[in-house]
């Protein structure tokens, strides 16, 4: 059975989603990352970069959000889209994975962690983040999906970030974006988001965000001790 280690952050919801929908068996390993066991050496020896989300299938560990839902897709070939549509999605996948989360992520932390007089960085990231949403909204106009003609991982993989857009944006969230926006709804509606929302609901996860919370968060942040 699969073992997923899991947090209530974007990157593990994309799995929590894929996982819900596929109907694949899965053990839940709750990883409280305010409380930093993300640090621990027993989880670093399945993933060396201290974050959430990884699994393990049996004697094999993946580790990055993305690179979970291209092995469970084409091991299981689920949601793996059309063989022609290979590039395309690769396309897109990496798309999501070095620009939209990256910049989604920095654009919340400079508007609501890091200290006030940052403006330079505040606009910079909110402008990226901003862009890359503009460039999957011109995408999905006339299209239900984001590639092919299907639901595909690459659907679920936007989705994990696109649902923070009010987050990550500010209060208009998709406002902006009629295409994103629809595609969203019509993403968010499906009964395995509904399920997916409900995972880990169960865990007394840590919730206060302080100094321990920040150091676990954001180690870099501090000298090495």
């Amino acid at each position: 059975m699969i073992k997923f280690y899991f947090h209530h952050t974007p990157n593990p919801m994309k799995v929590a989603l894929f996982l819900e929908e596929t109907g694949l068996p899965f053990e839940l390993v709750p990883l409280d990352t305010l409380k930093g066991e993300q640090h621990t050496p027993e989880f670093k020896a399945i993933n060396p970069n201290a974050k959430a989300p990884a699994i393990v299938d049996g004697e094999t560990r993946v580790f990055d959000s993305n690179a979970i839902l291209m092995y469970l897709s084409e091991k299981y070939a689920k949601l793996e889209g059309k063989a022609e549509n290979r590039a395309e999605m690769l396309s897109w996948l990496m798309f999501i994975a070095s620009g939209l989360g990256p910049y989604s992520g920095q654009s919340v932390h400079f508007r609501h962690m890091a200290p006030e007089g940052l403006d330079y960085a505040v606009n910079r990231y909110l402008r990226e983040a901003q862009r890359h949403y503009e460039v999957l909204d011109t995408h999905l106009e006339g299209r239900d999906f984001i590639v092919g003609d299907e639901y595909t991982i690459a659907d679920v993989s936007a989705w994990g970030w696109i649902d923070k857009a009010p987050v990550v944006l500010g209060e208009e969230g998709l406002a902006p974006y009629p295409n994103l926006k629809r595609w969203f709804e019509s993403i968010d509606s499906r009964p395995a988001v509904a399920r997916a929302r409900k995972i880990g609901t169960d865990v007394a996860f840590k919730k206060e965000f302080d100094e321990e919370a920040k150091r676990a968060f954001f180690p870099s942040n501090y000298p090495k001790s």
